[in-house]
């Protein structure tokens, strides 16, 4: 019989990303601070370049928090708590809910950016990701997630 199987994010790391993010956009915004603003220039792509990283880190960095997910194959279960400074969100689903499953990609192959993770088909017609989006160990590598997913078709049809 298959035991519980648990598996959480890693808050610290995501927090910490976000942390570099935000100070990258500190340094490129002050850097540039005293752009040129006669037309484009490559001081005023690095003041905008430390504006866009900043409301993408501090978001990240606020909002960042911790996901666990737990599969009870006894009770044919997916556990999914997802929970961060402000809200604790639960979600359920049961296995005669899933139809199928594969591993999704987010990003892009070109810049080096995708991020795996399993998607799973829902009766409903829903699509639902697992291991996304927070921080799992893993998560930039394809044969981490297609690993991932072989445990999963065992737990769902074991």
């Amino acid at each position: 019989m298959l035991e519980i199987w648990r598996i959480e994010s890693s808050p610290n790391r995501q927090t910490a990303l976000s942390a570099i993010i935000v100070l990258a956009g500190l340094i490129l915004a002050y850097g540039f601070r005293n752009f040129d603003a006669s037309g484009m220039t490559n001081s005023l792509s690095g003041f905008l370049l430390g504006i866009l990283l900043l409301i993408i880190g501090v978001p990240c960095f606020v909002m960042g928090g911790k996901q666990k997910i737990t599969i009870d194959p006894a009770a044919k279960i997916i556990l999914i708590e997802d929970k961060n400074r402000f809200r604790q969100k639960k979600r359920l689903i049961v296995f005669s809910e899933i139809t199928g499953a594969h591993v999704s990609e987010f990003g892009k192959r070109s810049n080096g950016t995708v991020t795996y993770y399993i998607s799973l088909n829902l009766k409903s017609g829903k699509t639902y990701p697992l291991f996304y989006p927070a921080y799992y160990e893993g998560r930039w590598s394809r044969m981490v997630a297609e690993s991932r997913l072989n445990i999963l078709m065992t737990y769902l049809h074991g």
